[in-house]
């Protein structure tokens, strides 16, 4: 194994800041590259697979993302959001797929116009990483696959093509992703806490491609076919063509082993989609399952005798997709960390402290948001009940502005943090609650007072 360096690289003082290595160069370990390469920290962005941007580079996951205000917050500061958007589709609200094929539209907003942003993951990783490559403060070590790390002297160790090698920094942040390997490293030291909770649900890609040059469905709106136990999603993509997640349970997954079951299956639950897939068993069977996990950890962060080693976005803090914020509450982890930098001068140990406490409580929130918006995507969408809430909470977003603001508004459409969010829904319906109540009492008296009067003539 070659020997890792010693002493500061060269060309950077003792009292610059310390190099930073950051372990995955997924959607967010490229944009934290670029806040902290920002800063004027040098930064080597280590990730286990080839290059995605050459020949043979590998096939990223692809369910589509939705970007939304968090996300576009944390690019914006980087001045990456227009080009991110220009690849991307809004999605304006939920078009509703009935068993019969009618369709109902809910938007997202009051009044219509806020949107969340359909984009492929592959592609914005592509853009993240580009602006990584583009600051001369940061390196690039892909096929890079971590197998050690001490978080005392941060001394790392990867399996790379031409043999095991070696580094060292004082800083490493493991980017890494749900199945991290640095977690993986720092969850066997005494006090680590890990708590792993996997939905018995799979999930199947599919595509509906273009229908004579053009979108098969409408693509200002994120499609749902709701079936109760199980349910479908579609996101338009700029090439006319439809990314589509099939959500069943693993066991009835599994079940699907043939072509004529998988097309039974899609005849009886999602009859509207099977003159717009060709192929639909040949793509199934293609696809490997998926699985969805929710990570929950603690600490994020170890602070070593020579090292600060800290977790940052799904290595931190995994959460299922049905709230599309996973991409969204990791960009808004590079947010607070670089403000914590700030605020700490740039002390990492301090810092990764700092930015623990201040985002543990909004990512478990968020992490169970998001667990149960899969029971009411899958379950409550196309109830009466549920597009009665929807209506009235629309009603009052439009006639008490700033003062109402549902519970989906303030997660997709602000950065208010998740935890504050969950408050002030509790506040507007407690207060929702009581003027309802004394609405109901003054229409009453009201009531009696006319009766009173006519009763008295």
């Amino acid at each position: 194994m070659d020997d890792p360096p010693s002493g500061p690289p060269r060309g950077r003082a003792a009292d610059d800041p310390p190099e930073v290595a950051v372990v995955g160069a997924g959607l967010v370990g490229c944009l934290l590259a670029c806040f902290l390469a920002r800063r004027g920290h040098a930064v080597t962005l280590y990730e286990r697979r080839p290059d995605p941007r050459e020949a043979g580079g590998g096939r990223n996951r692809s369910i589509n993302l939705a970007i939304s205000e968090r996300g576009l917050d944390a690019l914006r500061r980087v001045g990456l959001d227009e080009t991110v958007l220009k690849a991307a589709l809004p999605m304006s609200g939920r078009m509703m797929h009935a068993p019969d094929g009618t369709l109902g539209f809910q938007p997202y907003s009051a009044d219509g116009r806020r949107a969340i942003n359909s984009i492929s993951r592959s592609a914005l990783n592509r853009t993240l990483l580009e602006a990584a490559d583009a600051f001369p403060g940061v390196r690039l070590r892909f096929r890079h696959r971590l197998t050690g790390l001490d978080p005392e002297t941060g001394r790392m160790e990867f399996d790379t093509p031409g043999g095991p090698v070696a580094a060292v920094s004082p800083v490493i942040l493991g980017a890494d992703g749900a199945g991290s390997a640095v977690r993986a490293r720092l969850q066997v030291r005494p006090g680590f806490d890990l708590h792993q909770e996997y939905l018995d649900y799979g999930y199947k890609e599919l595509t509906i491609p273009a229908k004579d040059g053009d979108f098969a469905l409408d693509p200002g709106a994120l499609h749902i076919w709701p079936r109760g136990r199980s349910m479908m999603i579609a996101l338009p993509n700029p090439d006319r063509s439809f990314t589509c997640t099939l959500f069943w349970p693993e066991r009835e997954l599994a079940e699907l082993d043939t072509p004529a079951k998988v097309e039974r299956a899609f005849a009886e639950h999602y009859p509207d989609t099977r003159g717009l897939i060709p192929d639909l068993a040949a793509g199934y069977a293609l696809n490997p399952v998926g699985h969805l996990v929710t990570v929950r950890c603690s600490p994020w962060t170890v602070l070593g005798r020579a090292a600060s080693v800290g977790l940052i976005g799904d290595a931190a803090h995994a959460i299922v997709p049905f709230y599309g914020q996973g991409a969204n509450c990791g960009f808004e982890d590079c947010v607070e960390l670089d403000r914590c930098l700030s605020e700490t001068g740039d002390d990492y140990a301090a810092a990764l402290a700092l930015y623990e406490a201040r985002r543990k409580a909004n990512t478990d929130t968020i992490a169970r948001l998001a667990l149960d918006n899969f029971v009411e995507m899958r379950d409550k969408v196309a109830s009466r009940a549920f597009l009665a809430r929807k209506r009235v909470e629309h009603t009052l977003e439009r006639v008490l502005p700033g003062r109402y603001v549902s519970r989906y508004e303030l997660v997709s459409f602000s950065t208010v943090p998740y935890a504050e969010v969950e408050r002030r829904v509790a506040r507007q319906r407690r207060w929702a609650v009581t003027a309802g109540v004394l609405g109901a009492a003054a229409a009453a008296g009201a009531v009696l007072g006319a009766r009173s009067l006519l009763g008295g003539r």
